[in-house]
């Protein structure tokens, strides 16, 4: 007679244990404050700082230390006004979309395009690709 006691705990211990934790991870999601500037563990619609379409592209230069070619700077053009002054993550990508480098910083409050330096320098021949996300 004591083992469908026991198996009863164990049930109602496991189902109030299941509705704490599903409760409360529900409210920290609940909690989470997303605006159309920012992203987070949730979705919202993000609305885009301009319209027009960004271009990036990439000068290298050679390495005697590599050797090689390298790429240290990217170059950002087509900025609209609308984009002035915000924060800017420029990714260099290689292989498997792997990030090879990044560089942050803000974007200028004046003019269509900006420049960002790699330090170091990454390896020209694993660039296959740029990532530019404006932020802000």
């Amino acid at each position: 007679t004591r083992r469908p006691d026991r198996t009863m705990k164990r049930l109602l211990f496991t189902a109030i244990a299941a509705l704490l934790t599903f409760g409360s991870t529900y409210g920290l999601a609940a909690s989470l404050n997303l605006t159309t500037d920012s992203l987070g563990a949730a979705e919202a619609t993000v609305a885009a700082c301009q319209a027009g379409t960004l271009t990036a592209t990439y000068a290298t230069n050679y390495s005697a230390t590599l050797p090689g070619y390298t790429v240290g700077t990217v170059t950002v053009n087509g900025l609209a006004a609308t984009c002035y002054g915000k924060a800017y993550r420029i990714t260099l990508s290689g292989a498997a979309n792997a990030s090879l480098a990044e560089a942050t910083g803000t974007t200028p409050s004046s003019g269509t395009s900006f420049a960002a330096t790699f330090s170091p320098a990454v390896d020209a021949v694993s660039v296959t690709g740029i990532g530019v996300v404006i932020s802000g």
